[in-house]
């Protein structure tokens, strides 16, 4: 069962390293600590067969601070057995990544109908379109010159240039409701010649505004991805999926997949709100009016990016779990710190101390480049890229 019972702990980003001194009665309001079996703070849990984390609370009222179960490191000196199930850190990238899709490898004849159709989706999309957001342009290719043979073919340069025109080409203004390509898309030509390609890029989503409410779940994972078709003919509405392989005219190639950004600070928000009953006291719930719930507390910095750490255990105690028609459930500690901060260096060092090489789940985070393409008027113009 892919469910753990998860305590999160949210970094203050005006942490700046573990406490060394002291146990969880002398943590400051947001502060987060590493403690040993001895319950002293400890920038080296690997002294003890087990260690816990801690952070203590504005709101202590009724409960002590908060903290995880006992975690058993393999690297720890004295420890009967290990209770890790998995450790690994995904790095924070506020960068969303957009698809690119190249159209290549052009074979038209002279005067031939080809069509290009787009079919775009994402959740907020998928909502307001069934089956996604799906236009189609229809262009003519150019004729060949007179006297020349006609089987051979047209100038691929003239092609996506119409190509484009018309996906540029804005949807009537009359109807709001209206939407065009651009809404979503950006065209360009890359290349000259026979071997010239049209380059998709799909824009980065909307961000929606967050509701003036606690209980609301304003987050959502979203991206943008979509599907191109090209073939002879005019528009069609048969699935696109299943394609006539005798009237592709071109190849879609996707050079890069959309993906979500990690971290970010609405999203570790939102993840407060989500695992925020597991560690309260008392007045577990979210109540719907700002206010309501003084034991609530957000340790969220707006417009920062998060580095968390995953830390999936059993119970320590395993003994008292041996009788009993249950399904053991494992437990799962969340760490976020901001992104590069010394604070999230130091926490790594120190639980890598205790568990080992944290196993990076990242991947890429994908920055900005800048390269030349051809456009449709076939001047040179420099043009923003995510590669």
């Amino acid at each position: 069962m892919d469910f753990s019972i998860t305590t999160l702990f949210v970094v203050p980003s005006t942490q700046a390293a573990l406490p060394t001194t002291g146990s969880t009665q002398d943590l400051t309001p947001g502060q987060v600590g590493l403690f040993t079996n001895a319950y002293v703070a400890t920038a080296t849990p690997q002294t003890g067969p087990y260690f816990y984390i801690a952070q203590g609370r504005q709101n202590n009222y009724l409960q002590g601070s908060k903290r995880s179960d006992k975690i058993a490191g393999p690297l720890q000196a004295v420890n009967p057995r290990p209770n890790i199930v998995e450790w690994y850190k995904v790095v924070g990238c506020a960068t969303a990544t957009n698809q690119i899709t190249e159209i290549g490898n052009f074979h038209v004849q002279c005067g031939e109908i080809v069509t290009l159709t787009l079919r775009a989706h994402s959740s907020y999309i998928d909502t307001l379109y069934f089956n996604g957001f799906t236009r189609s342009v229809t262009v003519q290719a150019p004729c060949c010159a007179c006297g020349a043979d006609p089987c051979v073919d047209t100038d691929v340069d003239a092609l996506i240039n119409n190509l484009i025109f018309k996906l540029q080409q804005q949807a009537p203004g009359t109807n709001a409701d209206n939407i065009s390509f651009n809404t979503f898309f950006t065209f360009e030509k890359v290349g000259t010649g026979a071997t010239a390609k049209l380059r998709i890029t799909g824009k980065p989503l909307t961000k929606y505004g967050v509701p003036c409410d606690i209980a609301a779940f304003p987050h959502e994972y979203d991206r943008m991805w979509f599907r191109a078709f090209i073939y002879e003919g005019p528009a069609t509405t048969v699935d696109y999926i299943v394609a006539d392989r005798c009237n592709i005219v071109a190849i879609p190639l996707i050079v890069q997949r959309a993906n979500y950004p990690k971290g970010t600070a609405e999203e570790i928000a939102q993840l407060e709100k989500n695992f925020y009953s597991y560690q309260a006291g008392y007045l577990k719930h979210l109540y719907r009016m700002m206010g309501y719930n003084q034991n609530y507390e957000s340790y969220v910095a707006a417009n920062q990016v998060y580095d968390t750490y995953y830390i999936k255990f059993l119970e320590y105690d395993r003994d008292k779990m041996t009788f009993g028609d249950y399904v053991p459930e494992d437990e799962q500690v969340i760490i976020a710190a901001v992104s590069g901060s010394a604070i999230s260096t130091a926490i790594q060092a120190a639980l890598a101390a205790a568990l080992g090489t944290v196993v990076d789940e990242s991947g890429a985070c994908i920055t900005t480049t800048t390269t030349t393409s051809t456009s449709s008027t076939t001047t040179t113009t420099t043009t923003t890229l995510i590669p």
